[in-house]
């Protein structure tokens, strides 16, 4: 019997694939797909459960769906994903809410898993979390100018403060070949901005041991029909010189790296079991800059790690002063369960972790904002994203924005535009993180 299943999805662009992957499953059995779960039959909650505020969303979720179920407007709730994987005892013990779980290396149950709920049982599927299925159809949910391309799972890194591998497994890319005919479908749907992710994209093909790397597949991705190829995340001490070529030379590939560094004191990322230092931090971002004279940067980091003293956090403060990063996002220190961080001493106060995160900020406010005075008088280009209520203002991104993470570039114009068409602007002025531009029309100028 076909029923009526509603998706939502928490978290990273990661856990969207997965969500669309579970999307595809179940429309390919006869059921029918919503994202909307008042007057679903099902509603099949993807979560994310890494730090302390994901976990709090996610519950918040569970909470508000079950106030659904008590009102007559949704039968069942499966929690699919890394809170389902991390906390299932607690799940069951504290959220009554909850039909059934899913952990992260069951996705591909959720058929069953739903056929079984609606039959009257209470089903809980936890596969191996080493040997997930990436390789199945989705049904993209993003614009269709756009679309995440997830090139592995999982992350064998064993930072201190992280609990993913316990939650996703070990790192597992995908086989380049399985990658390229996904991506081709996707360009061939129309996609022209693919966007690479993973937990950490540099290490791809490193544990195929068939001579793929990241540099390869990029290579390859580029002769496919995408305007622009986005890359999210890169390890720093895993970029190599090969791959920093295929970026500069690569006209498709956007000059835009999400690099986390997470912090700049050499004892404490050696405390945090970074494979890197502050001199090669440096000596890499000057690199991407020199050979890459248009690079955007971002990358974030954590205050407020277990033994930061005053010290370390003013040896930070300066070092995002000198190195100026375009983008950069500050988390206070999570003390996560299970993790290593979690168990050391010298735990940080949450007001000292806090007020650190805070006076970062604020540094990297007035940085933003010099950087976008900068850009007044500049040429880019933009991928239009809508139509704001005023007839003559369209939302845009330029290369320096990420979709959901960055800013936006106000475009005045008195042409026509689509959602996903590229095309030219000058930047104005800005508000804040966002700036600007009106249209540059060079259809004139053309032949």
């Amino acid at each position: 019997m076909p029923y009526k299943i509603a998706f939502i999805s928490l978290g990273c662009a990661k856990n969207l694939v997965n969500t669309e992957q579970m999307m595809a499953l179940t429309r390919a059995a006869g059921h029918t797909v919503t994202g909307d779960p008042e007057g679903a039959d099902v509603a099949v909650l993807n979560t994310c459960g890494f730090i302390e505020s994901a976990k709090s969303e996610a519950i918040d979720h569970i909470i508000q769906l079950g106030e659904l179920k008590k009102a007559g407007k949704l039968k069942k709730l499966l929690v699919a994903g890394c809170l389902s994987q991390r906390y299932p005892g607690d799940i069951r013990a504290e959220l009554p809410e909850a039909d059934g779980l899913l952990g992260t290396g069951s996705y591909t149950d959720v058929v069953r898993a739903v056929e079984a709920l609606m039959a009257g049982e209470r089903p809980e599927y936890f596969s191996d979390i080493h040997r997930t299925y990436e390789d199945g159809e989705r049904l993209v949910t993003t614009p269709p100018y756009t679309a995440y391309l997830k090139i592995a799972e999982g992350c064998s890194n064993g930072c201190a403060f992280c609990i993913i591998p316990k939650l996703r497994g070990r790192y597992r890319s995908r086989s380049m070949a399985s990658l390229l005919a996904e991506a081709e479908g996707l360009a061939d749907r129309g996609v022209k901005e693919l966007i690479v992710v993973a937990q950490d994209i540099t290490r791809y093909g490193l544990d195929l041991g068939d001579g793929s790397t990241l540099a390869k597949l990029l290579t390859e991705l580029c002769r496919l029909d995408f305007h622009w190829v986005r890359l999210h995340y890169l390890y720093p001490e895993a970029v190599t010189d090969e791959l920093i070529q295929v970026i500069a030379r690569e006209k498709k590939i956007v000059h835009y790296l999400d690099i986390p560094i997470q912090h700049a004191s050499d004892e404490v990322l050696r405390r945090m079991g970074r494979r890197t230092d502050q001199e090669h931090l440096r000596r890499q971002i000057g690199i991407l800059r020199e050979r890459i004279p248009d690079i955007c940067l971002r990358t974030t980091l954590i205050s407020g790690f277990p033994g930061e003293s005053q010290e370390d956090f003013e040896e930070l403060y300066r070092f995002v002063n000198e190195m100026e990063f375009d983008r950069l996002g500050v988390f206070a220190y999570s003390q996560e369960e299970g993790t290593a961080a979690a168990a050391m001493p010298d735990q940080i106060e949450d007001e000292v972790k806090e007020a650190r995160r805070d006076e970062l900020m604020e540094l990297q406010q007035a940085i933003a904002f010099e950087k976008a005075e900068g850009m007044i008088g500049q040429e880019l280009e933009v991928v239009v994203e809508g139509r704001m209520t005023e007839e003559d203002v369209y939302v845009t991104r330029t290369y320096r924005d990420a979709p959901d993470v960055d800013g936006y570039l106000f475009l005045h114009t008195d042409r026509e535009l689509m959602s996903g068409d590229f095309v030219r602007a000058r930047v104005t002025d800005f508000n804040e993180y966002d700036l600007i531009g009106e249209m540059v029309d060079h259809r004139e100028d053309e032949p």
